[in-house]
Parts: C-alpha cells; sequence; structure tokens
C-alpha cells in the first residue's frame, strides 16, 4: 500500500500491535483509522492464554480518527453473504469501508476468517492486509513475535 493510503484496524489487529510493542511505529508512520464498536472492543480488551491484553485511551487516540457507522450503513451489508458471521466490529468496519465514505485507497486489517470471506464474497479481497505487511512497511519489529493469524502467510491462505 502507498504510504498516504489509509488502513482499518479492527480491535484484533490494534490489540496485537498493542501486544507486540508495535503499536507506536505503526500510528507513527501509518494513517490507522478504526470505528467506534472496535474501539469500544479494544477498551474491553482481549484475554490471551490467560493474560489480559489491555489498550488505553493513550493508545485509541494515537489513532488517526474513530469513525461512527450510521445505521443506514449497517443496513446496506447485513444481507450480504457472510455478513452474519462477522462479529460487530467487523460488520461495522467493513460497512464504514464499504460506504463510500472514503476518500483515497485503503485496506482493512481484520485478520478473521470471517472478515476474510466476507471480503472475497464482497469482491474487496484485495483490499485486505495482514498486520504483518502493515507492521514491515514501518520496519516494527514485534517482540513477542505475532501470533499466526496475523501474518502475511495466514492471509495468502
Amino acid at each position: 500500500m502507498a504510504p498516504s493510503s489509509i488502513y482499518l484496524f479492527d480491535a484484533n489487529a490494534i490489540i496485537e500491535a498493542v501486544r507486540t510493542g508495535v503499536w507506536r511505529a505503526m500510528v507513527g508512520g501509518l494513517i490507522i483509522e478504526t470505528v467506534d464498536e472496535c474501539a469500544q472492543e479494544c477498551r474491553r480488551g482481549d484475554t490471551l492464554a490467560g493474560a489480559y491484553v489491555s489498550v488505553s485511551d493513550g493508545d485509541l487516540g494515537r489513532l488517526s480518527a474513530v469513525h461512527t457507522v450510521d445505521p443506514s450503513e449497517v443496513s446496506a451489508i447485513v444481507l450480504y453473504e457472510g455478513a452474519a458471521a462477522l462479529d460487530l466490529g467487523e460488520r461495522d468496519l467493513f460497512a464504514y469501508a464499504l460506504s463510500g465514505r472514503i476518500e483515497g485507497l485503503w485496506a482493512i486489517c481484520s485478520p478473521d476468517h470471517a472478515s476474510v470471506r466476507f471480503a472475497v464474497a464482497r469482491g474487496c479481497g484485495n483490499q485486505l492486509v495482514s498486520l504483518q505487511a502493515a507492521v514491515d512497511e514501518v520496519g516494527a519489529r514485534p517482540n513477542p513475535s505475532l501470533r499466526h493469524h496475523f501474518t502475511t502467510a495466514w492471509l495468502s491462505t
């Protein structure tokens, strides 16, 4: 993606970027945006193998934007194949992405089987990006390593 592209991150991608210590580098080098529901999911955190991963309001404040999704935008996608399998954050992220409100190039980082299936069914599978690809773009080094479903290899398969 071009450096001026907008990256739309779901909660899982934000949480993983925070967990692996690459969040500050990413928001410093890329335009990363999300939607209200994903921000709320981040505030609730994620439990990984018994360890709670916390995303602070400060972390979320580094986003380029947090968008409110209109119910009509959600209604426009809920009947499409695969939409029922999306969690609320993923659904709202795709509703925003497909709303036509984004000017310029955009990509979605939503490393989930339901998101991939939905994007492919809607014809925007080529706009999916792995967290690893975004991390590589800014030259960050995750520590600990990214979990497998955040890698380019996982997305490619």
